[in-house]
């Protein structure tokens, strides 16, 4: 019985990251996937404003 209570745990983890990457391939795209591509762009356009206000330019 010692080999059952050292495979649970490892085939458990198994089972719900199949599951979790089930899940995380079906949800892709769809009919918010524009909408969340634009909420990405956005954020990224903010931190890429924000880096560039922090760094001084350097002058030729």
């Amino acid at each position: 019985m010692d080999y059952v209570s050292a495979l649970l745990p490892p085939t458990v983890m198994a089972v719900f990251f199949g599951a979790l990457i089930t899940v995380i391939v079906k949800t892709q795209g769809g009919a918010n996937k524009a909408k969340e591509d634009a909420a990405v762009d956005a954020t990224l356009a903010r931190a890429e404003g924000a880096h560039q206000a922090a760094v001084p330019a350097k002058d030729a």
